[in-house]
């Protein structure tokens, strides 16, 4: 028998709204303005104005903007993070990161690059 594992603290200290369970494919851009949970496979890009918390069955195939997220499952796209960016041993990533706090877990993949920002707004390329 197949077990999950439990959630991580993080993952269990966020009130979900949206609920994308596994098995579910959506084919299109998704909006919210409180806290998502994506098992299933999403096919465009994300926002959120809270916490988006991707399960490790759960797949985002596009751009995910955010407060704050916490990874466990795959992302192929570009995440912009106002806030925390937050990878669990489990979460894979290809593609570009901006985000004020990053945590990545030992055995998370990531490739790609990663921004560190202030309160959201990318210092690439501004002059003190």
């Amino acid at each position: 028998m197949l077990r999950k594992s439990a959630p991580s603290a993080s993952e269990a200290n966020v009130k979900v709204n949206t609920l994308i369970g596994e098995g579910t494919v959506f084919d299109g851009n998704l909006t919210a303005p409180d806290s998502i949970r994506i098992d299933g496979t999403v096919n465009g890009n994300c926002s959120c104005d809270s916490t988006l918390v991707l399960g490790e069955t759960g797949h985002v195939f596009g751009n995910i903007t955010v407060q704050n997220i916490i990874i466990s499952g795959e992302v192929k796209g570009d995440i912009i993070a106002k806030g925390k960016l937050e990878f669990l041993s489990t979460g894979k990533l290809t593609g570009n990161i901006t985000a004020n706090t990053l945590v990545i877990d030992e055995g998370a993949y990531f490739d790609g690059k990663c921004t560190m920002t202030s309160d959201g707004v990318s210092s690439f390329g501004q002059q003190d």
